[in-house]
């Protein structure tokens, strides 16, 4: 009865706003009011420092130190710690009796749709055409390097977890945030952080969480419905609202229905996908050398219409970022829902989730792109999934592919949408308090977001996108600064519980006991 209460409320008021929305012309409207707001606040976040060869953004730079930092004080656990990761979700068994609301995979699966999205078609395509082939090098860089940091974060997401009196689970950086920050004596600068990621982490789900999801999906919709000229592509808003309904009929089941919908859904969509870019590869056969040797090349010795190597190196850490999300701080939320007793088995599970979604997905459009050479016609500004679709319609036998990448695309959309939506679901209860009431009320406001990204421009989408990532990677990279030490004595006491001691490096552990 709850649920369908809820249902009703967001039916009812996306009604309200499709109402204005026939009144106003929503797209003009949006793209008129909204579009210089998100790029005021994108360039405020993206206040440059001036290095050799170019500026970098402050922020950008604070992660790329943090995940080398971390990935060399954990002694390269993405490299030695990867096949216990595997080993934990295929071969542990699930103990029910731990307290908890979802299974490991069903953790990762969510993770993973809200990791695996538009970003691994959209947004390999956004780089490639603003920053070069090189930016997928770089991309493939900062996954690696993040494994570290999404090791930590998890970790901590699971040690300083909330139990609610319901049986539910709240978890990730404003818990361990205001809860380990506190133990280590930092109260109030505890408290603070995790206010300011929590306030940053709700604009973050309406952005990439959902903006960005919708308005990629509806430019692909647009085009097989007619290009251009079709209804969809001048009332973009009305893809929005039924996108919107159907995410709101799941959301309001809260994360079991989420991971229930994302565990189906996150497999099907990746086989799919993949398969497709097999083919394409398996087509240019023969060139994959070629795309290796200028994906690196690029990388180092990037044209200079990509903005030289710090342009290259910036977009393809950005993207890596919107991708993975590694240390961001939003798919801890999530793994903070499984049943376990062990924080750090957790956390070498979630090491999965950089790794398949960058390296493994984003790499596969990367090299769909380059091999058919699609990207040489998109060197004017950024193109987003047209770029993606252009490639695979290039090819004689998959001309057909822009439909089958339609439904691709809104499956990725939809998964996406659902996690963010429950990310941004806990950084509100934490800010307003529980009830069902105040729930509704974020909910409908995510939806309403979802129609208003179907009809911006991709570069304002983008961009409030990266700046509110930014702004939630900022607290948390500090907060796992600080707590790094507690993480190393947690790992290698599990090391130690179950016999991975060999595969560390024995100096180090001795030298911690």
């Amino acid at each position: 009865m709850k649920k369908t209460n809820g249902i009703l409320y967001i039916l009812f008021g996306l009604i309200f706003i499709t109402q204005k929305a026939f009144a106003m012309g929503v797209d003009e409207h949006v793209e008129k009011y909204f579009s210089p707001i998100s790029d005021k606040f994108s360039d405020i976040i993206f206040t440059p420092i001036e290095i050799p060869g170019g500026d970098i953004p402050i922020l950008i730079l604070l992660l790329i130190v943090a995940s080398i930092f971390c990935t060399f004080y954990l002694r390269g656990i993405g490299i030695w710690g990867f096949k216990h990761s595997f080993y934990q979700i295929f071969h542990k068994k699930v103990n029910d009796g731990h307290k908890g609301e979802v299974s490991s995979f069903g953790a990762l699966a969510t993770a993973l749709s809200g990791s695996i999205g538009l970003g691994n078609i959209a947004g390999v395509a956004i780089a490639i055409s603003v920053g070069g082939p090189g930016a997928m090098f770089w991309m493939c860089m900062g996954a690696l390097f993040g494994m570290a940091l999404k090791f930590c974060e998890v970790t901590l997401a699971l040690k300083y977890r909330h139990f609610n009196p319901d049986g539910s689970v709240s978890g990730g950086p404003m818990f361990y945030m205001e809860r380990g920050l506190a133990q280590k004596g930092f109260h109030k600068l505890g408290k603070t952080f995790a206010y300011i990621f929590a306030l940053a982490c709700i604009p973050g789900t309406f952005g990439g969480g959902c903006m960005l999801q919708t308005n990629q999906a509806a430019h692909q919709f647009a085009v097989i419905t007619g290009g251009e000229n079709s209804f969809f592509a001048t009332n973009a808003w009305v893809f929005g609202v039924i996108v919107s309904f159907i995410v709101g009929l799941v959301i309001v089941g809260g994360i079991k229905s989420i991971a229930k919908v994302t565990s189906k859904i996150v497999p099907v969509m990746c086989i799919i996908y993949i398969l497709a870019c097999l083919t394409i590869i398996a087509v240019h056969f023969t060139d994959i050398p070629r795309a290796i040797y200028t994906i690196i090349h690029e990388a180092f010795f990037p044209q200079a219409i990509y903005g030289g190597i710090i342009g290259t190196i910036i977009m393809g850490l950005r993207r890596s970022i919107q991708s993975n999300e590694a240390g961001i701080g939003s798919s801890p939320i999530a793994y903070a829902a499984v049943k376990t007793d062990e924080p750090v088995s957790q956390g070498f599970v979630s090491m999965i989730e950089p790794f398949l979604d960058t390296v493994i997905v984003c790499s596969m459009t990367a090299f769909v792109i380059i091999l058919t050479g699609e990207y040489l016609n998109y060197t004017q500004g950024i193109s987003g999934v047209e770029l993606t679709s252009a490639a695979f319609a290039s090819v004689k036998a998959m001309q057909f592919f822009p439909y089958i990448l339609a439904v691709v695309i809104i499956l990725f959309a939809l998964s996406t949408m659902l996690s963010w939506a429950y990310y941004g679901q806990k950084a509100w209860t934490f800010l307003v308090g529980e009830g069902k009431k105040r729930i509704l009320c974020y909910q409908l406001v995510f939806c309403s977001f979802i129609i208003i990204g179907s009809c911006m421009s991709i570069k304002s989408v983008i961009d409030f996108t990266d700046a509110t990532y930014l702004v939630m990677a900022a607290p948390n990279l500090i907060a796992i600064f600080i707590m790094l030490k507690d993480i190393k004595k947690e790992l290698i006491s599990y090391c130690k519980k179950h016999d991975l001691i060999f595969r560390m490096n024995k100096k180090w552990f001795e030298n911690e006991q």
